[in-house]
């Protein structure tokens, strides 16, 4: 009996694109390189955690998976505005062979892996905080008061150049 993977989701075709890539890299012992934080890169390693890059108003969070490892085996660091995650996963299968266990299919990866992310200039590098829970890393990057935004009111041009009142706020 066979067994077959079943997407029932709508994926976008960039990610489409990720996906072939990645396993494109993966066949040729070599990882998906980029220079920003929503690229990223990937170093030497046996594996590549999955990303998510989110942006709200305030800060920027990078969740990562990082199924079956626990908050000690993984490495987060920041240098020169880089931020470097890193880590090791044991292997969890036994490689003997024997007549009552055949593996049909093995995708889980293990090894070591380290990404870097280049951080923009709108992060507060020394307020990043980041949490571990249930397999997923989450960094939480704080953006810099600039970087937020703010309304600007729009006045007419003649009560700005006058301070005069404008049609439509008589006493």
């Amino acid at each position: 009996m066979a067994i077959r993977q079943l997407r029932t989701r709508s994926v976008s075709p960039w990610q489409h694109l990720d996906e072939m890539n990645n396993r494109l890299a993966r066949i040729f012992n070599d990882y998906p390189v980029g220079t920003s934080l929503m690229s990223g890169s990937s170093e030497a390693g046996d594996w590549v955690p999955a990303v998510n890059v989110e942006e709200t108003r305030d800060e920027i969070i990078l969740s990562a998976e990082l199924p079956g490892m626990n908050r000690e085996s993984v490495d987060l660091e920041i240098e020169n505005n880089v931020l470097t995650l890193s880590g090791s996963k044991e292997m969890t299968r036994e490689d003997k062979s024997s007549d009552d266990r055949r593996y049909h299919m093995w995708e889980r990866r293990w090894g070591s892996f380290q990404r870097s992310f280049t951080l923009p200039r709108t992060v507060r590098a020394e307020e990043i905080s980041a949490t571990f829970t249930d397999g997923v890393l989450e960094i939480r990057m704080p953006k810099v008061p600039e970087a937020k935004g703010r309304k600007i009111e729009i006045s007419s041009e003649t009560s700005a150049k006058t301070g005069e009142i404008t049609s439509g706020e008589e006493n």
